[in-house]
């Protein structure tokens, strides 16, 4: 089966319903709210506060990855 016709299966069933978009829409809203929650919580700048230079975070990145001391 092709990708192409796979597409327009979900396309053809997702705008015969009645509140496909709508769902969509709030299918999209919450995933984006989601994602920049655990981003701001969970991924923060560690290295861009940690370090004044690039070379300094591009040394300390180097060490971890190597396991040298």
């Amino acid at each position: 089966m092709k990708l192409s016709a796979i597409y327009r299966f979900y396309r053809d069933g997702f705008s015969a319903m009645r509140l496909g978009r709508t769902l969509w829409t709030v299918v999209a809203v919450k995933l984006l709210i989601l994602f920049g929650v655990i981003k701001m919580l969970f991924f923060s700048d560690t290295l861009q506060s940690r370090f004044d230079s690039d070379e300094a975070r591009q040394e300390y990145v180097s060490r971890q990855l190597t396991g040298t001391p």
